[in-house]
């Protein structure tokens, strides 16, 4: 308990860091995975080449490598001057897009084609019927599998630590390089690992509840 007492201003900017990345990487890859997932079922060729080559690469590349190339390429070619923090957000969240990309695809497979053929039969677009036809219909089986993909989001965002943005585990670097043991200090940063794991268990569980009862 000492460990957590006496370094409680550093655990905590760590668990608010850890919890900050997750929120910001999940809307990233919430926004980009569907649009992406629209891209890939797309009657128009280019974009469902551009959104399997998006899934493919991104899917297929090792997420250490992708924080190097964000944090040493990007700035030297695209943006410089962005921070840590974003630099591992924007990382995180392209690398996460792809997975969540295949989920909501996988959702929009199981709405029946009837659906969209009746939407088209009336007139309306491709994207006016992915948005007020099939995405609302998809959404009650893509809940689960998002849940475990956010959970998996908020373990990965410890690799951000070893980029220097501020977290869980840059705090259990920061106890190590102090002297303190490695094993209370692992078992708090397992139980901020923990709490964030759980309330996300609980906010999916709840939301399909509700999309429970509207069915």
């Amino acid at each position: 308990m000492n460990v957590l007492l006496d370094n409680f201003p550093e655990f905590r900017d760590g668990f608010i860091g850890t919890v900050s990345i997750t929120a910001v990487s999940s809307v990233i890859a919430l926004v980009l995975g569907v649009v992406i997932a629209g891209m890939r079922v797309s009657p128009v060729p280019p974009l469902r080449f551009f959104g399997t080559a998006w899934v493919t690469l991104l899917r297929n590349t090792p997420l250490t490598l992708l924080f190097l190339i964000f944090f040493f390429v990007v700035p030297q070619v695209f943006f410089s001057g962005l921070s840590p923090f974003v630099l591992g957000s924007l990382a995180l969240g392209f690398y996460t897009s792809s997975f969540v990309c295949e989920a909501v695809r996988s959702g929009i497979n199981t709405v029946p084609l009837g659906q969209a053929e009746a939407a088209r039969s009336i007139g309306m677009s491709f994207p006016q019927t992915l948005r007020l036809v099939v995405l609302p219909q998809a959404t009650r089986s893509v809940i689960p599998p998002l849940s475990s993909i956010f959970i998996a989001l908020t373990k990965n965002s410890a690799i951000a630590g070893a980029f220097s943005v501020a977290e869980l585990f840059g705090w259990q670097k920061l106890m190590s390089d102090r002297g303190y043991s490695i094993t209370p200090v692992f078992i708090w940063v397992a139980l901020g690992y923990l709490v964030v794991t759980f309330v996300i268990s609980g906010l999916f569980r709840l939301l399909e509840r509700r999309m429970e009862v509207a069915r």
